[in-house]
């Protein structure tokens, strides 16, 4: 332990500034290989620390609990530890390929459900050769890609009970959410295999319909624009279920001096029906195409007087306005008009005209970037120009004629 603690004390030390790309990975390979051979022994240990009950001595009931205690590690990591233990006891041409340094954890944690109890039972009474099953597994997951080795794992499982009762789908679901302290909501899902089809192919569908010109997006991104624009096309239909009486809509409270003043964004100005706080640009952004309600407060926070919603953009003008247009007007975006929002060219609250001549359809992620200080605007023969917030126009390459 002593060496490891000198080793790594020594590896910390050297600085990697001078290094180059070349150098950088030459450093990276056994550094990765040395990770998966200490994940290997941290498994053996704590494998031998369950046989042993050594957590007792802290105190602690077993070496998950031990490990959660004592080195905060989370409750999934932990009892990831102790299966994977388990599993390289098991299985023992994998614990030599973990030993070499070959197998990842991950891919340990992927092949430990093999070694159950349960699954080495089935094995046993259909006459399976777990050995080879072993030496075959070891050698995927040190060969070949991630994805690979979860597919012949899957296979393998589902072969060795292939009567087995159908699991209802909706038992393995969940969804958890949170906000964070900047109000980002954050959250984690899990989705059973038909569920997790069903959102990879319609997130997909707008992910590959959505690639305007100049899109420099990371992949993440262009999929969490996609999921947000799913839930946009559902709230738009009109036909999710009725939410406290009302169809659910995106509610914020803003005050009217803070929606009027367009000269700052705002910050914490307006808060949403679900507790989140965004900025008054963003509310205004927002009342593009909604509802607006009027309530006069009174000093003590008591409502005195409660206004007609306003619909800013009634349903008739929306068509014309969408079939004017057909889709999102910001240079280089074909975004469908189902996707985008109706736009005031003049801002509704600065006396802009709810009107066909006022308005334009931009999709979420341009109508964002016009209300931070792009503009776009319609010239007399109909066609769209848009500009940058320091004034240059984004102008689009001609397209080349082939052939003469």
């Amino acid at each position: 332990m002593q060496c490891l603690t000198g080793a790594l004390d020594t590896l910390a030390a050297q600085d990697l500034k001078p290094l180059f790309g070349p150098a950088v990975l030459e450093r990276l390979r056994p550094l990765l290989v040395a990770g998966n051979r200490l994940s290997a022994e941290v498994a053996r240990t704590v494998r031998e620390g369950e046989l042993t009950q050594a957590a007792e001595h802290d105190g602690k009931a077993s070496m998950a609990s031990w490990l959660r205690g004592h080195h905060r590690l989370s409750q999934g990591k932990a009892s990831r530890l102790v299966r994977n233990g388990r599993a390289l006891e098991q299985l023992p041409a994998l614990a030599v390929a973990s030993a070499a340094g070959a197998v990842t954890a991950e891919a340990v944690d992927v092949i430990a459900p093999v070694a159950s109890a349960e699954n080495l039972a089935r094995a046993g009474a259909q006459g399976v050769d777990v050995a080879a099953v072993d030496a075959a597994l070891a050698e995927v997951a040190a060969t070949r890609p991630h994805a690979e080795l979860r597919q012949v794992v899957g296979h393998y499982l589902a072969r060795l009970d292939p009567d087995g009762t159908e699991p209802d789908p909706t038992e393995s679901r969940s969804l958890v959410t949170a906000r964070d302290s900047n109000g980002l909501v954050t959250g984690r899902f899990v989705l059973d295999p038909v569920g997790g089809e069903k959102l990879l192919a319609a997130v997909e569908s707008i992910v590959q319909a959505s690639r305007p010109a100049g899109d420099m997006r990371t992949r993440a991104q262009q999929q969490a624009d996609a999921f947000v624009q799913l839930c946009d096309n559902a709230l738009a239909s009109g036909d999710l279920p009725t939410l406290r009486g009302h169809k659910p809509h995106v509610v914020v409270t803003i005050d009217l001096d803070d929606l009027m003043d367009t000269s700052t964004g705002g910050a914490g100005a307006g808060r949403t029906g679900f507790g989140g706080v965004i900025s008054a640009a963003k509310a205004r952004w927002l009342a593009c195409g909604g509802n607006v309600t009027r309530i006069v407060i009174g000093p003590e926070g008591q409502p005195l007087d409660l206004g007609r919603s306003k619909r800013l953009f009634p349903p008739h003008l929306r068509r014309a306005v969408e079939v004017r247009d057909e889709h999102c007007v910001f240079a280089g975006c074909d975004a469908p008009s189902h996707w985008c929002d109706v736009h005031h060219l003049l801002h509704w609250i600065d006396g802009g005209e709810t009107s066909l001549e006022n308005s334009a359809l931009l999709c979420e992620r341009h109508h964002t970037r016009v209300h931070h200080g792009f503009r776009v605007e319609r010239q007399p023969d109909g066609r769209w120009r848009t500009w940058r917030p320091d004034g240059t126009e984004i102008l689009l390459p001609e397209p080349l004629l082939v052939g003469a």
